[in-house]
This record gives C-alpha cells, structure tokens and sequence, in this order.
C-alpha cells in the first residue's frame, strides 16, 4: 500500500451543495431557502425557542420544582408487623416473601423496615434493613441476614 493508492470508501464523500448558481443547478433562484420571510434573508440568526415574538411556549409552561433523580433505587417494602404470618423460628426468604404476597417481584430489592412489633424470633434474609428494624428483630431472638441486590435472588 502506497500513500498515492489510499481513497476514501466508495459513496463516503459527497459534494456539497452549491447554491445560487443558476437554475441548471437545481438550487437556483431562491437557493432552497423558500419564499421571503425572515429565514429567507440574509443575516438570519434565530436561536433556539425563539417562536416569531409570540410568548414561547418555556415561558407558559409553569415552573418546574425540584427534580426527579433518575438513579434512586427502588425498594419493595416489607414491614416487621407483616413477618407475622410466619411460624416462630421459621427462616424467612427473599422466595417465601415472595410466595406469601408480602412482595410482588424479586426484580427490586427488598428492605425491612420497623414499624410494628415482633413477638418471635425468625431468621430474616433481605438485601437492607433499617436500623430500628435489626434492633427489633434481634431484641424478639431473632437474627438478619443482608443478601446483596442480585445474588441468588430469582430474578422476575
């Protein structure tokens, strides 16, 4: 391979378009810029939002407040008054919680929070507890076990 021999790919290079050189052209007369109007001028510098003097649409709208942030993790909630349905010293995981309605898909992780009260000891796995919820869990006798988010959990 020589330098002299180097071409760009076949249909990679287009002309460009010439415009106001005569009506042959195809891009004669009015230089594809329409009819009259302020675009059709020279000089013509519009920026962006600007709707012709009308009140542009970014001021009608009311003010948006706050912001949504778009990376927050989203937990399904499992409260400690809901554990009573299980049996004491029963285990308690991700799957059982799942098969008795406490949470609708494992494709969240799970956290258990405290509100309520415990009056067995169960051996918990969730992803996230709260902190008041540990301390409620082990004062009934009962232990957690944090699982991290994706492993060994059923993704549904």
């Amino acid at each position: 391979m020589k330098l002299h021999e180097l071409a760009p790919a076949p249909g990679s290079k287009k002309n460009r378009k010439r415009v106001g050189r005569g009506n042959a052209s195809g891009h004669g007369t009015y230089s594809c810029r329409g009819m009259k109007g302020q675009k059709a001028r020279a000089g013509c510098n519009i920026r962006p939002g600007f709707e012709g003097g009308q009140l542009p649409i970014i001021k009608r709208l009311p003010r948006k407040r706050g912001f949504t942030n778009i990376f927050k993790t989203q937990f399904s909630l499992v409260n400690i008054e809901d554990l009573v349905v299980f049996g004491s010293d029963s285990e308690v995981s991700l799957e059982k919680l799942l098969e008795a309605g406490l949470v609708k898909t494992l494709a969240k992780p799970v956290k258990v929070l405290a509100r309520g009260d415990l009056d067995r000891p169960l051996k918990i796995s969730a992803n996230q507890f709260s902190g008041a919820a540990k301390a409620k869990i082990e004062a009934a006798g009962g232990s957690i076990e944090e699982v991290p988010f994706g492993s060994g959990a059923v993704q549904a």
